[in-house]
């Protein structure tokens, strides 16, 4: 399911606001109309332009892509899906309001010439990536997707980045984050199907079992809109991945940070992969494409370019241990 052109244009509108919050805040580079495509936050800079001159690209490796399947090696092309609206610096609109960038565009396109492939992204809703890699219509999704053991059952997955989650609030929240139990009573933003809402349930579901007032669980698709609920205070906060909420918060000005988490819980430290359909043949060449770049270094550029440093890991791993299955 393709993003109407009415929702990328509000969501650029909103994502432009943020920037000239940014700019006045930070400073622009100043100058010509390309300088203005380019923003600081925190001291790292971001390209917001559609034409990412500065991407990192890589080159075929023989020895991995002659493991690809025939009929994704005779195509030429690795087709990967992922949420456009994940929000910046993930998975987001460029300053065109039409080209999808961020960081998981960038690691798709290093798989993709690792293994001699021709990089082809589309976008959907979330649940809509999932059915996409159910059809055989695209071959990934790419898209901040985290490994949890019931997906396993039916996916296969290479990871490449740590996944970690933050709690935003509205910036001077009259109330005070200590622990779960801070969270009964108040209204708590997620995203729906995600690994986050799993987890807020499983808070709730403690919270209540010791008889404390139920979290107000409200649910989010787009980023955009939770931004502008964390802004009027419709939402007390909203669990989301972590670099999601270190951008916004740095941009906007109006929210700050209180928390964060490893994305499977206290269980382990969950990882972000790169998820395809179970046993099609993709995900070794995938794994190996991953390992290649962690190696030679491309993949820690990637990282730099896009502020997730801290999110590094040191190899890809196939079909680790992942978030726990949800209690019957």
């Amino acid at each position: 399911m393709l993003i109407s052109r009415t929702g990328r244009r509000r969501r650029t509108l909103a994502l432009a606001a943020a920037l000239v919050t940014t700019a006045l805040a930070v400073g622009a580079c100043g100058g010509s109309d390309t300088d203005t495509e380019v923003r600081s936050v925190n001291g790292q800079s971001f390209d917001l332009s559609p034409q990412q001159t500065g991407r990192v690209r890589g080159q075929k490796v023989d020895a991995i892509a002659d493991r690809l399947p025939k009929a994704v090696r005779d195509r030429g092309t690795l087709i990967v899906t992922g949420s456009a609206t994940a929000g910046a610096p993930l998975r987001f609109y460029a300053t065109d309001d039409h080209t999808i960038i961020g960081s998981e565009i960038d690691f798709a396109a290093l798989v993709a010439d690792t293994l001699g492939l021709k990089l082809e992204v589309r976008a959907a809703d979330w649940a809509q990536n999932f059915v996409a890699i159910d059809s055989g219509a695209v071959d990934a999704f790419i898209g901040n997707v985290t490994v949890t053991e019931e997906r396993k059952e039916k996916y296969d997955f290479a990871t490449y980045r740590l996944d970690n989650l933050a709690l935003e609030v509205p910036k001077g929240a009259d109330w005070t984050y200590q622990d779960r139990k801070s969270l009964a009573g108040k209204r708590i933003g997620v995203g729906s199907g995600t690994n986050q809402e799993q987890l807020l349930v499983q808070w709730n579901d403690r919270n209540v079992a010791e008889g404390l007032p139920k979290i107000d669980i409200a649910y989010y698709q787009q980023s955009t809109d939770y931004y502008l609920a964390l802004a009027s205070h419709r939402l007390d906060g909203y669990l989301g991945p972590n670099p999601v909420a270190v951008y916004h918060s740095a941009t906007s000005g109006q929210t700050e940070l209180v928390a964060t988490y490893s994305g499977a819980g206290d269980a382990l430290q969950a990882e972000i992969a790169v998820l395809t359909r179970k046993d099609n043949g993709l995900i070794g060449p995938i794994h190996d494409a991953l390992q290649y770049t962690i190696e030679h270094g491309t993949y820690q550029q990637v990282l730099d370019r896009w502020g997730l440093r801290s999110e590094a890991v040191t190899q890809s791993r196939v079909n680790p241990p992942g978030l726990p299955k949800k209690a019957a």
